[in-house]
């Protein structure tokens, strides 16, 4: 078939893949029964097709269309394999924007902690990947360890041989990462020690993921599937207000067993788009969470384990999964009431109801761990992402409620907002759209803290630390950590001979803080208890009982937001 009748064929499929209501399946699946016999000649005809596919096996008209899709997307394999096969170029489907093609493999710097995991799911899909590899010399200062004389080569030699080293070190019927990764599990160190000096390598890995695996096979089984008879919901249709103030659907836990199997889901939903997130790849097999909220769509909720969460803010992940299908994930940093929230729709999506569920999340989140304001960071509004300016990502914000947290850009938004109003058809430019994203903006459910938090940066508090350490421990991390650890047991009344390892861990990481705080030894003792029983929480089995434990406690709440708002407040 010639290729501008394929192309405009494509072009009828995204125009009616988003309209529904009657008449609309019948147009779709005419395209689609037509595209289904086409031969694509370039990459980029196929991977527009695969995507459309998607967005269909998501968001299915009828019965009839999802056979069709299911049909395509089974066999797609054989037609990457025919263009590979011809003089056409493949490159574009190796790019990271569209990675997870059936047929295809990824190629990247995995962790330490992925290339374990992957090594146990997937051992016969993976290798290293020389190619890629740019600087051999780092392998001198860590081979060493586990190949005896390799120091008579690498440290005096040039043009070392190393994959031929560690060829005759893993010997016949091992595959050399394996061996290379045992070897890393041997050290007499902690994980945390092993994936630093692992990752220092920078080694590549490459990973040819079976079928259920890719993007293109990637799916939850569903009991019902559902069908859109009606058009979508659009985000004008959404007050975020309203949506948080709702009651929020019910939460189930999965036994340990099940919340394995959904996390690794959600490891190579995320691995395959060369993503990975802390929340995924540390995730709590005993804390994972379900809920359905409605239209075909599944959250699953993961916390973080205890040994991997972060020093003073809660985390919290999810994976959206619309009839079956991964559309898109969150992830909820929190301290006290405001959670700094992550929001992506993977791109093959992003025609769907974005907003709804955008709001629906929030507001599982919302009730789950009482949190009520919601920050973004700037580059999820377009600062240094070209994506989001392109898509124009905080107007989607604006439009929901968000305001910019600085002044100036408060202003400016208004601007733009009255040029709008006066001219229906005025567009902000990309120059004006980088400015407004060049600061968080925030959404704040009670309107009795408006502002608190708009100055606040975690980042101050680490600062502050640092500064701290450097003029009054000559920069040591150990000497402070100590000195902290010991006034503020004293002050607080921890005997911390009775603490275990991960509750002493905690308390170091929030010592530094509090003893920033100069009137902490002046709070009542019921407040000083408070701290105590935040602290034990942050090492206990959920963190939503740390965060609601810190929205109870307002001093603590008061001196933490001026230390991370005010530079200038945390000087030693």
């Amino acid at each position: 078939m010639p290729r501008d009748t394929v192309k405009r064929l494509q072009e009828q499929l995204d125009e009616a893949k988003r309209r529904f209501g009657p008449g609309e399946d019948q147009r779709v699946e005419d395209v689609l029964v037509r595209l289904s016999h086409c031969k694509f000649s370039n990459a980029e005809a196929l991977i527009r097709f695969h995507e459309g596919l998607l967005f269909l096996r998501a968001y299915p008209h009828g019965r009839r269309i999802l056979r069709i899709v299911e049909k395509e997307l089974s066999s797609f394999s054989k037609r990457v394999e025919l263009l590979e096969t011809s003089s056409a170029d493949t490159s574009a489907l190796l790019h990271p924007d569209i990675s997870g093609i059936t047929h295809t493999a990824v190629v990247d710097t995995f962790s330490y902690n992925i290339v374990r995991w992957l090594l146990k799911l997937h051992p016969s899909q993976l290798k290293l990947d020389w190619d890629w590899f740019e600087d051999e010399y780092r392998l001198a200062a860590t081979w060493t360890r586990f190949m005896p004389l390799l120091e008579e080569d690498a440290l005096v030699e040039a043009n070392v041989p190393y994959v031929e080293w560690l060829r005759a070190a893993a010997g016949r019927g091992k595959g050399q990462l394996a061996w290379l990764i045992q070897r890393f599990e041997s050290l007499s160190v902690t994980n945390k020690e092993r994936a630093e000096l692992y990752d220092s390598l920078k080694l590549y890995v490459r990973w040819a993921p079976s079928y259920k695996a890719t993007r293109t096979g990637m799916k939850l089984p569903v009991r019902e599937v559902y069908y859109h008879r009606q058009p979508l919901i659009q985000r004008r249709d959404i007050s975020l207000r309203a949506e948080l103030e709702s009651p929020p659907p019910m939460l189930k836990r999965l036994p340990g067993h099940r919340g394995q199997a959904i996390l690794d889901l959600m490891r190579e939903t995320s691995t395959v788009r060369y993503r990975e997130l802390h929340g995924f790849t540390h995730g709590d097999q005993k804390r994972v969470f379900q809920t359905s909220i409605g239209r075909g769509v599944e959250l699953y909720i993961v916390g973080v384990s205890p040994g991997s969460r972060l020093p003073l803010r809660a985390y919290h992940a999810a994976m959206i999964f619309k009839n079956g299908v991964p559309v898109g994930y969150f992830e909820g940093i929190s301290l006290f009431e405001r959670m700094e929230s992550g929001f992506n729709l993977y791109y093959s999506f992003r025609d769907g109801e974005t907003a709804w569920l955008y709001a629906r999340t929030l507001n599982i989140f919302s009730h789950l761990l009482g949190v009520t304001a919601f920050s973004l960071d700037p580059y999820q509004i377009g600062f240094e992402n070209e994506e989001g300016i392109e898509s124009g990502a905080f107007w989607f914000y604006r439009k929901l409620g968000f305001r910019p947290t600085r002044p100036e850009l408060l202003e400016l938004t208004r601007a733009e907002e009255k040029k709008m109003s006066r001219r229906p058809s005025y567009r902000t430019s990309k120059a004006v759209l980088r400015r407004l994203a060049a600061a968080p903006m925030i959404f704040e459910l009670n309107e009795s803290t408006v502002g608190d938090w708009d100055r606040f940066q975690v980042r101050g508090l680490g600062l502050a630390v640092q500064r701290r350490m450097a003029t009054r421990f000559g920069g040591d991390a150990k000497k402070i950590r100590a000195a902290s650890v010991e006034k503020v047991a004293r002050m607080l009344g921890i005997r911390v001979r009775e603490w275990g390892e991960v509750e002493l861990s905690a308390l170091s990481d929030f010592a530094v803080v509090l003893e920033l705080i100069p009137e902490l030894s002046r709070w009542t003792d019921s407040e000083r208890q408070a701290v105590v029983r935040i602290v034990r929480a942050k090492a206990g089995v959920d963190e939503a009982r740390y965060l609601k434990l810190m929205q109870q406690h307002g001093r603590l709440r008061a001196a933490m937001i001026k230390l991370g708002s005010c530079s200038t407040s945390a000087q030693p």
